[in-house]
């Protein structure tokens, strides 16, 4: 979820500023979320002002510096309203570092594969026990009782990838073999091609 449409929902209950802002993000859904930078979160208020989405009016302290209060322009609005009407769609392809790991520990072979293997799951597990106590912790929330659970939907799924990579963990050694033992097979050949297309 982009941070400036959240931001830009913030506004639409009322003109805000920047701590403000910052800590009923936090409130809604922070516990699974996490923290929002401040420093991030302006730059996030400059670019949207920038592009007419908000207003800023700078208001004077009498013992604290001067506090930059935002509003939501009809813009901002509209941008907010086209993106809660449009699906949200993951990026083309599926990327997880735990495929690229798996992919390197078939290639250097011994005991590195099992090692990622049983690391991922020791760490999902972990991470089911956590959002166990958040459940119990937020059970009267139901934003973050829902990012709970959809957290923990996700997370049982990788486990179950996981178990389903330990499955197929003689297959990855094998094929990696097979691969590597072809590659040293064509390296010669290779290398005597690309040297008759220099010449």
């Amino acid at each position: 979820m982009p941070i400036h449409h959240a931001v830009l929902a913030l506004l639409a209950e009322g003109p805000s500023y920047g701590y403000e802002l910052k800590g009923m993000f936090e409130e809604a859904i922070g516990p699974q979320w996490g923290e929002l930078n401040i420093g991030h979160l302006y730059q996030i208020l400059d670019r949207l002002e920038r592009d007419g989405l908000v207003t800023k009016r700078v208001h004077p302290q009498a013992r604290r510096p001067a506090r930059s209060v935002y509003r939501l322009t009809a813009a901002g609005r509209k941008d907010l309203e086209e993106w809660l009407a449009t699906p949200f769609a993951r990026e083309s392809g599926y990327r997880d570092d735990f495929f690229l790991k798996l992919f390197a520990a078939s290639r250097v072979g011994g005991e590195a594969l099992d090692g990622v293997i049983s690391t991922q799951r020791a760490a999902y597990v972990q991470e089911l026990a956590a959002l166990a106590d958040l459940r119990a912790q937020f059970e009267g929330d139901p934003l973050v009782r829902l990012l709970v659970e959809a957290a923990t939907l996700h997370t049982e799924a990788n486990l179950r990838v996981v178990d389903l990579a330990e499955g197929s963990r003689a297959e990855f050694e094998t094929r990696a073999s097979r691969s590597q033992t072809e590659e040293r097979a064509d390296g010669p050949d290779r290398a005597r091609v690309n040297r008759a297309a220099e010449q």
